[in-house]
């Protein structure tokens, strides 16, 4: 199957590189941009291409004056751009895509390892996201600048783009909760406050449009995210690691974003508290939070062991890759949205520029 192979030609590549971090540099611009465009002109590929395609064909009739009355106004402003330039509906992939990856690329520029971050987003985020739901795709990108104004403790910055994520996905505006840890590394009493403050703060968006539209559409309706299981529970042995086995050698080694790191943890254990809510809620959140979790797994093998130091290293790639196996292989949802991939990079099949 393409996707599981090029997910083992990703980690074969990565692990062939272990001891060539200039090599790694260099060929981490060429991943990104196959990435990119394997997700930007994929055609009739993701569970959400007709749900976008329905959404274009609204954009055509919108006036520019009416966008700020939707939930996300630069997602329909950039629909209604389109629309307006006369372009084709899979042109919005493009633009969602050039979103996340340039996201993910300046996150990924504070890395040790690029091309590590990269190919461990690959199996499970850049599949799930860019290549399907493009508007969280987008918002993910936009809020992983936000995370490293975190890491600078730029507070206005980093509201600023968890705002402009919110223009993608309303749900990205559960972010501006960390804000009050936004200026430094965080203490248990900062943490009590961002708590106290987090209170008022979650009733807002909890009684907002975004929330009353997801509480309709997933809690109670049977609509269920059937690898969501999965997918969180991986968060959350992840954060686990992170707290049982290299909080303190990360925070002697890279003090500055440990604050992020720690944080991103402690949301991934949050997740799985919200899967017996409803799977698809639970599942959505922890998207948010794959760049942080891919942040720490990259990073251990730069970390000091007393033993099995390779084992530590390698267990980030053997998970993922035991997890995106089987999804691929035993999901018929997975086959139903990705398979077979298509592109359009070489012209419309049939000739059909609406990819219908």
């Amino acid at each position: 199957m393409l996707y599981l192979g090029l997910t083992n030609v990703l980690f074969f590549l990565r692990y062939s590189l272990a001891r060539k971090a200039a090599l790694r540099r260099q060929l981490y611009f060429f991943v990104l941009a196959v990435l990119f465009v394997f997700s930007a002109f994929r055609y009739q590929v993701g569970c959400d291409w007709s749900g976008y395609y329905s959404q274009y064909l609204v954009a055509a009739n919108l006036d520019w004056s009416s966008i700020t009355e939707f939930r996300e106004p630069i997602w329909w402003a950039i629909l209604s751009w389109i629309q307006s330039m006369g372009w084709p509906y899979p042109v919005a992939n493009i633009v969602s895509s050039a979103v996340f990856f340039l996201g993910i690329h300046v996150l990924a520029q504070r890395q040790p390892d690029p091309l590590g971050f990269l190919v461990l987003l690959f199996p499970i985020l850049i599949i799930n996201m860019p290549m399907s739901g493009i508007r969280q795709g987008a918002a993910i990108g936009v809020l992983c600048i936000a995370f490293v104004a975190f890491i600078d403790r730029r507070l206005l910055w980093f509201a600023l783009w968890v705002v402009l994520a919110a223009g993608f996905h309303a749900s990205a505006l559960i972010f501006m909760l960390i804000l009050p840890v936004a200026t430094g590394r965080y203490t248990w009493s900062r943490l009590l406050l961002a708590a106290i403050l987090a209170v008022p703060g979650a009733f807002l968006l909890a009684s907002g449009d975004a929330a009353e539209v997801a509480t309709s559409r997933y809690i109670g309706t049977g609509i269920e995210s059937a690898g969501a299981v999965f997918r969180v529970g991986l968060l959350g042995l992840s954060g686990l690691y992170f707290f049982f086995f290299i909080r303190n050698k990360w925070l002697r080694t890279w003090p500055q974003d440990y604050s992020l790191a720690s944080i991103g943890a402690i949301g991934m254990g949050m997740a799985i508290l919200l899967v017996p809510v409803s799977t698809v809620i639970g599942d959505r959140f922890g998207y948010y939070l794959i760049p942080i979790q891919a942040m720490i797994f990259a990073r251990i093998p730069f970390l000091q062991f007393r033993a099995n130091a390779s084992l530590h290293a390698a267990l980030p790639y053997l998970s993922l890759l035991l997890v995106f196996t089987v999804w691929t292989q035993l999901s018929w949802h997975f086959q139903q949205c990705y398979i077979p991939y298509q592109t359009w990079i070489f012209g419309f099949p049939g000739g059909d520029p609406l990819g219908f």
